[in-house]
């Protein structure tokens, strides 16, 4: 098992997580891991500088145990994986530089955007060893795909290709596999081009959204929007865009 499992760098706004491939990992890998990432996102959590970030995973991290309710669940002092990644207020984007399955797919679907490489393959097997997902893929891939998708890919253990993750809407794109880091790089940048403030409500909007009537989510929206309303990134935004300009968002 390797010392360090997470490898973590920044480039101006923008964090990369990476998961070092360790193919020959036994299950004892998962719960440092998932200490390690607990670590990580606390870590860009307290930046006020970190605008996005890309989690990279998937070149000879094959996930294969799911059962580990220690790792799943975070009990005692062992912190969660995959709800680590999803509390990040900073968008997101997952860099899937291989296979996506069982705990690889709950992973990514906990990103705001994932981003595949072709011949690369996708699903929530678990019903196959007589499981069932447990870090959110029965939450998760319905609300991506739709439930009557989702009920077919964990009811059948059915894998998918990337084509045809791409077209039910669980990739948002799909690359060759030396082009997912610099298409995920790509999109990190341009996200962190814009008011940190503004990414972090749409990010609320959008998930909690997810969990309200319409009309519940029109008024939070609203709230959000008015909240914005004053902030500095928005008087630059206007301002900018009177005279021209680029702006240069201060997260204020």
């Amino acid at each position: 098992m390797p010392e360090q499992i997470l490898s973590l760098r920044k480039a101006s706004h923008v964090w990369t997580v990476e998961i070092d491939g360790c193919p020959g990992c036994d299950e004892g890998v998962y719960v440092p891991l998932s200490s390690e990432m607990a670590d990580a996102c606390e870590r860009i959590a307290w930046d006020e500088e970190a605008r996005a970030v890309v989690l990279a995973f998937g070149d000879g991290w094959v996930p294969l145990v799911e059962e580990d309710p220690l790792f799943q669940r975070g009990q005692g002092t062992v912190p969660p994986l995959v709800e680590s990644i999803a509390a990040l207020k900073v968008p997101v984007i997952a860099a899937i530089k291989g296979d996506a399955v069982g705990l690889g797919l709950e992973l990514a679907m906990a990103c705001d955007i994932r981003i595949g490489t072709m011949g690369a393959r996708f699903g929530l097997p678990a019903v196959r060893k007589g499981s069932m997902p447990s870090a959110g893929g029965t939450q998760r891939l319905p609300r991506l795909v739709g439930l009557a998708k989702a009920m077919e890919m964990i009811l059948t253990g059915t894998l998918i290709d990337g084509e045809g993750a791409e077209a039910v809407g669980l990739l948002n794109r799909l690359t060759a596999p030396h082009e997912v880091m610099s298409t995920a790089a790509a999109m990190a940048e341009e996200m962190a081009s814009k008011s940190p403030l503004s990414l972090a409500y749409v990010k609320e909007a959008l998930h909690k959204g997810m969990d309200l009537t319409l009309d519940q989510g029109m008024r939070m929206e609203l709230d959000l929007y008015l909240l914005l309303f004053s902030t500095s990134d928005h008087v630059e935004g206007i301002t900018a865009f009177k005279e021209k300009r680029s702006p240069r968002f201060e997260g204020a």
